[in-house]
């Protein structure tokens, strides 16, 4: 079983950056793939970011503003995000699976309970 706990959520004015964090038990954690998703107000939860053994993905609204890392002696995962824009505003989850880099959130079982994202303009 794996739990995630995402933190680092907030306010912030447009321009600003953020960044969150995302915890996660296990002994298992550096050979999981891990990933960024939002579900903005009246919208369908989307991908973000992924990030794996052998690199990252991301989702093309994010590219070159948010960069996702992790640290695995710390089992913890990261989406540093710069130039935020209101359109990013949503409550971004956390999500877990083994094997590569897929987008789909279906094929996440692991998920945290999400961390609130508001930018104002």
């Amino acid at each position: 079983q794996v739990q995630l706990v995402e933190s680092g959520g907030g306010l912030v004015q447009a321009g600003g950056s953020l960044r969150l964090s995302c915890a996660a038990s296990g002994r298992t954690f550096s050979s999981k793939t891990m990933g960024w998703f939002r579900q903005a107000p009246g919208k369908e939860r989307e991908f973000v970011a992924a990030v794996t053994w052998s690199g990252t993905n991301y989702a093309d609204s994010v590219k070159g503003r948010f960069t996702i890392s992790r640290d695995n002696a710390k089992n913890t995962m990261y989406l540093q995000m710069n130039s935020l824009e209101p359109e990013d505003t949503a409550v971004y989850y956390c999500a877990a699976k083994m094997g590569g880099v897929r987008t789909a959130e279906s094929v996440y079982p692991y998920w945290g309970q999400g961390t609130q994202v508001t930018v104002s303009s």
